[in-house]
């Protein structure tokens, strides 16, 4: 659960870091206003890896809409392509 808390009690960080864990962040407050957030290592790392799978999954559907709308091509024509792209590469 997250602990709320204004942020002159950074004056004390020790203790409000005190309150940081995995799955529990703290969050920092200015003017009763949500502004910064502390997170455990292990959340941060979560995070990155979520969002990472979101921009994967945007980028398939993406793809999935496309052969929709344009048309499928044929794993022949794939394997063409990748070996095509793979023999261009090794020219250079």
């Amino acid at each position: 659960m997250p602990t709320i808390t204004p942020i002159s009690d950074l004056r004390n960080y020790g203790n409000v870091l005190d309150n940081v864990s995995t799955g529990s962040p703290v969050y920092l407050t200015k003017n009763g206003r949500g502004v910064y957030s502390i997170r455990n290592m292990e959340d941060e790392e979560n995070f990155e890896k979520a969002e990472a799978m979101i921009q994967l999954l945007c980028e398939l559907n993406a793809g999935i809409r496309a052969g929709d709308e344009d048309g499928w091509i044929s794993e022949e024509d794939v394997r063409k392509h990748i070996h095509g792209r793979r023999n261009q590469i090794s020219d250079l």
